[in-house]
């Protein structure tokens, strides 16, 4: 197949690594006119994933009309305040038989909505659409290295075919039909990731860690169940799988501004010496609204926006979970 990447960030690149290495023709679009020239004729994302030799059969353009036009798929790998503007964009040029999918993780900022509703308002109904999401770090897919992912569409056709373009010898891509879900997971994990962070950067323990990552995922499942999302979405690779990875793995951005922060830094200290975007500061503001629409009580989450709104210290949001009421695990059940 002709595919287009839309992104040449480090995921991007990886994915469409990924891709070409998997035999598809495959173009990854990026606006910095050097950095897509050192992928075309150096074989390399010098900025992003320096010293990784890229397949030479990649190609790498600034002209996204060009990109979009004759693909066969489509995936946009931006973040995910560019990305309702990546999709206006190739609107007018993707062929009318053609599905978009997306490997972005977030909300629309400002509005808070989905990604998927965001790319169905623009594009319409009746364009198959594709969420690709799980534990799955830019370098070690480019290296090669074993990842598992999982593909989430309304269309269980493109699913497949988004699913079976990925998947190669050390990749395997599963597939599912919850795109809520899905994207939920992919989203809060990165305000979940930012807690687990500060525990270590304020050397809390693995005891503290552990706690924190499993009454995170209490918080997903219950914020999930609200808004209409399965729970088995939440415990496979998009909810725990991703979780997981991001709240121990230091390739994370969103954990290294955790530790950051409970070492001491400041937010802009910390997200300066991370050098890309760190999602979690304004997925977190999204994830709370959510939560206060449907009156879920999410304490973790909570706490993270007012570490990273200023409010409050590392240290006085540690004393204030701790200071929590005794209570039982599951008071009512999983959801209550």
């Amino acid at each position: 197949m002709k595919v287009a990447v839309l992104g040449a960030g480090s995921w991007g690149t990886a994915l469409a690594a990924l891709l070409a290495r998997n035999g598809h023709r495959t173009t990854v679009w990026g606006r910095n006119a050097g950095q897509v020239d050192a992928i075309s004729t150096l074989h390399e994302n010098t900025r992003y994933l320096p010293g990784i030799v890229l397949p030479a059969s990649l190609q790498a353009s600034t002209y996204l009309a060009a990109t979009v036009r004759d693909a066969d798929f489509i995936l946009v790998v931006t973040p995910s305040h560019a990305f309702t503007e990546t999709v206006q964009a190739l609107a007018p040029h993707r062929k009318a038989d053609v599905g978009v999918s997306w490997a972005t993780k977030g909300f629309e900022p400002g509005s808070g909505r989905f990604l998927h509703e965001v790319a169905a308002d623009i594009l319409g109904a009746d364009v198959a659409l594709a969420v690709v999401t799980g534990p799955s770090f830019a370098k070690e897919v480019t290296q090669g290295l074993p990842t598992a992912v999982t593909v989430h569409s309304e269309d269980p056709e493109f699913a497949q075919t988004v699913a079976e373009a990925l998947h190669g010898a050390t990749f395997r891509a599963y597939t599912g039909n919850d795109m809520l879900g899905a994207e939920l997971g992919g989203a809060m994990k990165n305000v979940l990731a930012v807690a687990t962070g500060v525990a270590d950067g304020m050397s809390l323990g693995l005891n503290a860690r552990a706690g924190l990552i499993t009454r995170g995922l209490n918080e997903m499942l219950r914020l999930n169940h609200a808004l209409g999302g399965r729970a088995e979405t939440l415990m496979g690779l998009a909810g725990l799988g991703d979780l997981v990875l991001t709240c121990t793995g230091d390739l994370s951005r969103n954990r290294r501004l955790g530790l950051a922060l409970g070492k001491g830094q400041s937010i802009r200290e910390a997200v300066a010496s991370i050098g890309q975007v760190v999602e979690s500061i304004q997925t977190c503001d999204e994830v709370m609204r959510l939560a206060e629409r449907f009156g879920i009580d999410l304490p973790i989450s909570a706490l993270v926006r007012r570490v990273l709104h200023e409010e409050i210290t590392p240290q006085e949001g540690l004393k204030l979970l701790l200071s929590r009421e005794q209570k039982p695990e599951y008071p009512q059940g999983l959801f209550e």
